[in-house]
C-alpha cells in the first residue's frame, strides 16, 4: 500500500525530529510495528547504518507469541521488527522519520490497507525514557504541522518483551521476491524509500 495520497508533503521533505538521542559507542535498538512485518523488515534492511532487522511480536506474553495466535487478532501482540543500528551512522530520530514517511500510514487504526486487525497496529515500543520522549515529541510535531491529512494514531508504549518470529518470516521479502503480496505491497514502499532517500540506501 502506497499512502502518498495521505501525505501533504513528499517523504523527502519530511521534517527532522527537533529532539533526538545522542550517538554512542554502543549499538542502539528500536522496535516498531507498522503493519505486516515482512514489509517493515524489507525497508529497514536496506538502510545505511542498520545492522540487523528481526521480525517478531511484542505486547503479549510468551504463550501467544506465535504466528497462528497473533494472526487471530485476539492476542495482545502486534507484529513488529527489532532494529539494531549504529547510532554513529543513523539516529533513532532518523529511524522514526523513515517509519512515518515511508514504512506505513500512521493514521490508520489497527490496520494497514487490506491487513485489518489489532496485530497490524502502528506502534513504537520504547526501550527507555529517551525513546519515549523523542517519539512523543516527533508525533506532536507531525500532528501540529499537519503532515498527514488525518491525526497520527501511532501508539507509544514502554517495551516489556520482544519475541522473535518463526524462522520462515525472517528475510521473507528477500527470500520470496515474486510473492504477490511482496510485489504489490512491500516492493512499492521499497521503491519509495530508494527514490525519496537515495543517500540512506546501503551500497551494494
Amino acid at each position: 500500500m502506497i499512502f502518498k495520497k495521505h501525505l501533504n508533503i513528499s517523504p523527502s521533505d519530511f521534517p527532522e525530529p527537533e529532539v533526538d538521542i545522542d550517538s554512542s559507542e554502543s549499538k542502539q535498538m528500536a522496535i516498531l510495528g507498522g503493519g505486516c512485518f515482512w514489509c517493515v523488515e524489507q525497508i529497514f534492511d536496506e538502510v545505511f547504518g542498520i545492522e540487523t532487522v528481526i521480525s517478531g511480536y511484542s505486547g503479549g506474553n510468551s504463550e501467544t507469541a506465535n504466528y497462528e495466535a497473533v494472526c487471530s487478532g485476539n492476542t495482545d501482540h502486534i507484529e513488529v521488527v527489532q532494529i539494531e543500528f549504529d547510532s554513529n551512522k543513523i539516529t533513532f530520530g532518523k529511524v522514526l522519520k523513515l517509519f512515518f514517511s515511508v514504512v506505513h500510514d500512521p493514521t490508520q487504526i489497527e490496520r494497514q490497507g487490506a491487513d485489518i486487525g489489532f496485530q497490524y497496529s502502528s506502534v513504537i515500543f520504547c526501550k527507555n525514557k529517551e525513546q519515549f520522549n523523542v517519539s512523543k515529541q516527533y508525533i506532536k510535531k507531525l500532528n501540529q504541522s499537519k503532515i498527514f491529512s488525518n491525526p497520527i494514531a501511532t501508539k507509544v508504549i514502554n517495551l516489556k518483551e520482544f519475541y522473535e518470529a518463526e524462522s520462515y518470516h525472517q528475510k521473507y521479502a528477500k527470500n520470496n521476491p515474486n510473492q504477490p503480496y511482496i510485489l504489490g505491497v512491500s516492493y512499492p514502499k521499497l521503491q519509495m524509500l530508494v527514490s525519496s532517500f537515495p543517500e540512506l540506501i546501503k551500497s551494494r
